[in-house]
């Protein structure tokens, strides 16, 4: 069966249709040997297709759908020009090459999402399907006044961003402990609406995506996600 050049990369996992539609965009695909164009179609039981030289292959390889404790310190690539360490470490066992879902910064832990599926992760991560993400964050500064402000409207970027869902949980000495839930991803998001409002984070920790909660997953290690898990992010 013919299907577009772009969706037969991503279901094999090799990286999101919108990367693979760069690629064929570059030349770097062809069909039979001619170089493809955006919107050709293939069939891959007949057509030979390659990815920068190499045959993507007739078959699709398993598909794997993970939650990983992502420690702070890793960077949520799979290589570093700086030579930091990343998330590809810690799925290195995985048979697989898994992609993330999405991004923690380096200074933050918690929930990854990770998969071959190209397919998911472009569904979880367009606008109109974007989970529900909530963090734990340690700040400090005046708990209640940081509250309120991040509960008024805000800008990051000269956009305005959603009213997020916030809970104080509680305060010891110095740090309050928060439950934020935001509905964007923008680009350290939690930590620059803390700092509008008067707030500093001095641990940020993802614990939930959508219905999908880290639990007490051990830092650093990866597990399947469940059936159920998944329809709910497919949802």
């Amino acid at each position: 069966m013919r299907e577009r050049l772009q969706k037969i990369i991503a279901a094999r996992g090799l990286m999101s249709r919108r990367a693979a539609e760069g690629c064929i965009e570059r030349g770097e695909v062809t069909v039979n040997g001619l170089a493809a164009r955006l919107g050709d179609s293939a069939d891959p039981e007949r057509d030979e297709i390659a990815l920068r030289g190499v045959p993507i292959g007739p078959g699709e390889e398993k598909k794997y759908y993970i939650m990983l404790n992502k420690p702070v310190g890793y960077v949520t690539t799979m290589s570093d020009e700086r030579g930091r360490h990343t998330v590809a470490e810690l799925v290195s066992d995985i048979p697989a090459r898994v992609y993330p879902v999405g991004r923690l910064d380096i200074n933050s832990e918690g929930l990854l999402l990770m998969t071959n599926d190209g397919e998911l992760a472009n569904h979880i991560m367009h606008p109109s399907n974007e989970k529900k993400k909530t963090y734990r964050v340690l700040v400090t500064g005046d708990a209640a006044a940081g509250v309120k402000r991040l509960l008024e409207p805000m800008e990051l970027d000269g956009q305005a961003v959603r009213r997020p869902e916030v809970r104080l949980l509680g305060t010891e000495g110095a740090v309050s402990t928060l439950d934020i839930t935001i509905h964007e991803g923008k680009n350290r998001q939690i930590r620059r609406m803390c700092e509008l409002a008067g707030l500093s984070v001095r641990r940020l920790t993802r614990i939930s995506v959508g219905s999908v909660r880290l639990g007490k997953l051990k830092k650093g290690t990866w597990r399947e996600l469940t059936e159920e898990e998944l329809r709910a992010l497919r949802s």
